[in-house]
C-alpha cells in the first residue's frame, strides 16, 4: 500500500507540468477569473479536462485481483484487473474552476473512455468520473476562490465515492473488496495532494502575474505623475529631456530617446554624449513609425551621432501623436533582445499612449488659456474707452477758466493713459503700480470736484508688492466717484485702506455717498445692469477678471447702507492660496 501511494505520488509530476502548461493558455486563465464562462469557452475546458483525466488514467498502474500485482501503463485491462489512477484530478478541477456542466462533460469524456478500456470495474469507474465532475462543479460558487485545503477534501472525497460505487456495482464482490483493501487509501491521499498541487500551481503563476501586473500599472501611473508637469510646456527639448530622464530612471534599458518628426530631443543613457539635440534621425525604421504610426521592435539599428554612428542594440519604438497625428517617437533602447519581453513592449505601448494624451492635455490647456487671456485682455480694453470719456470731459471744463491747470492734468492723462495701455498688454502688475494709477486718475477728480472731494489713503506699505490684475482698483474708485459722491456738494470722501492678512492682502474702497439700493446691490459685479444710474460693467468686468484668475477667492464683496456709502473690498490670495 505504501509503495503504492509513493508511486502514484512520483507521477504527479506528469500533473504538475500539465498545470504550468495549462496556465500558459488564455482560456484558462479566463476561467479562473470569470464568474460564468461563455458556451465555446466551457466546451475548450470540457475538451481540456476531459483530456487530462485520460492522462491520469493511462499514468495509473493495473491491479490484477489474482497475482495482486502492479503493472505500468495500462493500455490494456483484463477482466480480473482495476486501475489505481489520478484520473479523478482534472475531473474535479474541472468542476470547480467551471461549473457543472464543464465537470459533468469533462468527467463524460474521461469516464467514457475508462469504461471502453474494460475490466470488472469498467462500469463502475465511468459512472463514479461522472459523478465526481457533477460533486465538484455543485461546489463551484462555494469555492470560486477555491483554497488548498478545500481542494484536498473534494479530491479526497470524489475519490472515496468511487471506492463506494467499486463496492456497490463491481462484481464479483470479493475481488472488488480485494482492489478496495489494496488501492483505497493510496489513491484517496494521491488524488487528494494532487488536486491541492494543481491548484497551488495554477494559484500561483497567476498571481504572480497578477502582482507583475500591478507593478507595471503602479509604475505607469508614477511616471504619470512625474511627467505630466513637464510635458504640460508641450513637447520640447527641454520638456523631453527631463521626461527622458524619469523614463530612463523607471525602466531598466540602456538608453531613452524622444524626437519630434525631424530631430532628436533628447537622448538619455547609453551614448548619450553623441546623442545631441537637434541631429536629424537617419534610420529608416523611425522614419517608418512617424509616417505609419505603428509601434515596431528594431534590432542593432544606429543613429547618426556627431562623431560616428553609434550601435545601442535592440530598439523599441512607439510613436507620440496629437489629434490622431504623429508628432514624433518615443524610443527605448536595450543590451539585446532578449530584454525585450511581452511586458516591456505593452508598457512602452502603455507610456506612448499615455505620453500623448499628456500631450493633448497639454495642447487644450494651452488652447484654454490662450482664450481666458484674450478674454481678459477683451474686458481690460472695454475699461479705457470709459474712463476716458470722464477723463476729458473733466479737462474741457478747465481749459478756458483754469488753463494751466488743464495742462497739468493732460500731464496727469498722458501719464495715466501710458499706464492704462501697458495694462492691456500685461497679464499682472504690482498693487504699487495700480496704486499710483489710481492717484493719477484721482488728481484729475479732485480737480473737477474742486474742494469738495477729500481722499483718506490707508496703505500698508509691505503690501505694495503682491500682485493683481491690471485695471482692478481704479473701475472701483471711479464707481465711487461716478456713482457714490457724484450729487453730494460738500465733504466728499473716498478712503483706499490696503492691508495684510492670514489670507492674503485686503483691498478696500469706500466712500460716504448716496449707497446703492438692495435691489440693486445684488445684481452689481455679477451682471450687467440697465438702469438710469449706469450698467454696472466697470464693477462687472473687474469681478469678472478676479473670478477668472483667483476662483471664487478674490470676487467683490459689497456693502452699501442708503445715504450712509457703499465698501467695496477685494481678497488678493497669496501665492500658495491661487
Amino acid at each position: 500500500m505504501f509503495e503504492l501511494l509513493l508511486t502514484m505520488l512520483e507521477r504527479l509530476g506528469i500533473i504538475v507540468t500539465i498545470a504550468f502548461v495549462l496556465t500558459r493558455f488564455r482560456f484558462f486563465r479566463d476561467m479562473i477569473h470569470s464568474d460564468q464562462l461563455a458556451r465555446k469557452q466551457q466546451y475548450v475546458a470540457i475538451g481540456f479536462f476531459g483530456f487530462f483525466g485520460i492522462i491520469g488514467t493511462y499514468t495509473g498502474l493495473t491491479f490484477s485481483t489474482e497475482s495482486l500485482q502492479f503493472n505500468s501503463w495500462p493500455l490494456e485491462v483484463s477482466s480480473d484487473e482495476a486501475i489505481a489512477n489520478s484520473r479523478v484530478i482534472g475531473v474535479v478541477l474541472a468542476g470547480l474552476l467551471g461549473g457543472k456542466r464543464v465537470g459533468f462533460g469533462a468527467g463524460l469524456i474521461a469516464g467514457f473512455h475508462r469504461y471502453m478500456l474494460g475490466g470488472f470495474t469498467a462500469l463502475a469507474c465511468g459512472l463514479a468520473s461522472i459523478i465526481a465532475g457533477l460533486i465538484a462543479g455543485s461546489l463551484h460558487k462555494r469555492n470560486r476562490h477555491v483554497k488548498l485545503r478545500s481542494a484536498f477534501v473534494i479530491g479526497a472525497g470524489a475519490e472515496t465515492v468511487q471506492m463506494l460505487i467499486i463496492l456497490l456495482l463491481s462484481k464479483p464482490f470479493e475481488n472488488a473488496i480485494a482492489l478496495v483493501e489494496v488501492i483505497g487509501i493510496p489513491m484517496i491521499l494521491a488524488n487528494g495532494i494532487g488536486c491541492a498541487l494543481f491548484l497551488l500551481i495554477i494559484k500561483n503563476v497567476v498571481n504572480e502575474e497578477e502582482k507583475a501586473g500591478a507593478l507595471q500599472a503602479q509604475k505607469t501611473l508614477r511616471i504619470a505623475d512625474q511627467t505630466l508637469g513637464y510635458l504640460r510646456e508641450g513637447l520640447s527639448a527641454a520638456s523631453a529631456k527631463a521626461v527622458c530622464q524619469i523614463l530612463h530612471r523607471e525602466i531598466d534599458g540602456s538608453a531613452v530617446a524622444m524626437t519630434n518628426r525631424t530631430h532628436i530631443l533628447s537622448h538619455v543613457g547609453l551614448a548619450n554624449d553623441h546623442h545631441q539635440a537637434g541631429h536629424e534621425i537617419q534610420t529608416t525604421i523611425t522614419k517608418n513609425v512617424i509616417n505609419d504610426g505603428e509601434i515596431v521592435i528594431a534590432n542593432d539599428q544606429t543613429i547618426h551621432c556627431s562623431e560616428k554612428d553609434c550601435p545601442l542594440g535592440a530598439a523599441i519604438i512607439a510613436p507620440l501623436k496629437q489629434r490622431g497625428k504623429t508628432i514624433g517617437t518615443l524610443k527605448f533602447y536595450f543590451r539585446s533582445e532578449k530584454e525585450i519581453t511581452h511586458i516591456i513592449t505593452e508598457l512602452v505601448l502603455g507610456l506612448s499612449n499615455l505620453l500623448s494624451n499628456q500631450l493633448e492635455i497639454a495642447e487644450a490647456d494651452k488652447a484654454y488659456q490662450l482664450a481666458k487671456e484674450t478674454e481678459i485682455k477683451a474686458l481690460q480694453a472695454q475699461i479705457s474707452p470709459h474712463f476716458l470719456f470722464n477723463s476729458l470731459n473733466t479737462i474741457i471744463s478747465l481749459i478756458r477758466i483754469e488753463p494751466d491747470k488743464a495742462r497739468k492734468l493732460l500731464v496727469s492723462l498722458s501719464h495715466f493713459l501710458r499706464q492704462n495701455l501697458s495694462g492691456t498688454t500685461a497679464n499682472m502688475t504690482s498693487l504699487n503700480q495700480e496704486l499710483k494709477h489710481v492717484k493719477a486718475y484721482l488728481e484729475i477728480e479732485e480737480a473737477r470736484f474742486v474742494d469738495r472731494l477729500k481722499v483718506i489713503y490707508d496703505i500698508d506699505e509691505s503690501a505694495l508688492t503682491m500682485n493683481l490684475p491690471p485695471l482692478t482698483l481704479q473701475p472701483i474708485v471711479e464707481n465711487a466717484i461716478k456713482h457714490g459722491i457724484k450729487n453730494k456738494n460738500t465733504d466728499c470722501l473716498v478712503e483706499i485702506r490696503i492691508a495684510r492678512q492670514s489670507n492674503g492682502t485686503l483691498v478696500c474702497v469706500t466712500d460716504n455717498g448716496e449707497g446703492i439700493p438692495p435691489e440693486r446691490l445684488s445684481q452689481l459685479g455679477q451682471m450687467h445692469v440697465s438702469s438710469e444710474l449706469g450698467t454696472g460693467l466697470g464693477l462687472y468686468n473687474v469681478n469678472r477678471r478676479l473670478s477668472m484668475l483667483y476662483s471664487n477667492k478674490a470676487t467683490l464683496h459689497i456693502r452699501s447702507t442708503l445715504h450712509e456709502g457703499t465698501t467695496i473690498c477685494f481678497i488678493i490670495p497669496t501665492t500658495e492660496d491661487h
